[in-house]
């Protein structure tokens, strides 16, 4: 998947037709006749409160494909307050900041040869250690 450009409607159909959940079903759980369903398909955009609705529906976090996105193309601008405070603090590090897609992502791109590693570190600002450990952990299991 691609979290540069998220298409959600693509994604929402995608996910009805791999459940194969029926039109009637889906109308009566939105509140919405069948042209109504038929727009949301077409809608480049999607309400959160409706999005929550598709989410429980079709049992998948859509809002997580979000998150990914900002993970990876918007990290976290730090303020020169939390900066001169992180420097009389010893390091705590979150280990389950990346979860298996974007970590599939990342080495799927160095694998294809789109991006180098110093690429990926510089783009996604993932640290040089972090993106060695993927290599040698995942991009193994990969080629089998």
């Amino acid at each position: 998947m691609d979290f540069r450009e998220i298409n959600i409607r693509k994604l929402i159909k995608t996910r009805v037709e791999e459940l194969e959940i029926p039109l009637e079903r889906i109308c009566e759980y939105l509140g919405n006749d069948q042209q109504e369903i038929q727009k949301y398909y077409m809608e480049k955009s999607i309400d959160c409160h409706l999005l929550l609705k598709w989410s429980k529906l079709l049992e998948y976090d859509f809002f997580r494909v979000y998150s990914q996105h900002l993970i990876l193309y918007a990290p976290v601008k730090r303020t020169n307050i939390e900066l001169q405070s992180r420097s009389n603090m010893s390091y705590t590090f979150r280990k389950k900041l990346y979860t298996s897609e974007i970590i599939d992502f990342v080495i799927e791109q160095y694998s294809s040869g789109v991006m180098t590693k110093r690429d990926i570190i510089q783009r996604y600002k993932i640290p040089k250690t972090t993106l060695y450990k993927w290599l040698v952990k995942y991009h193994h299991n990969k080629k089998k």
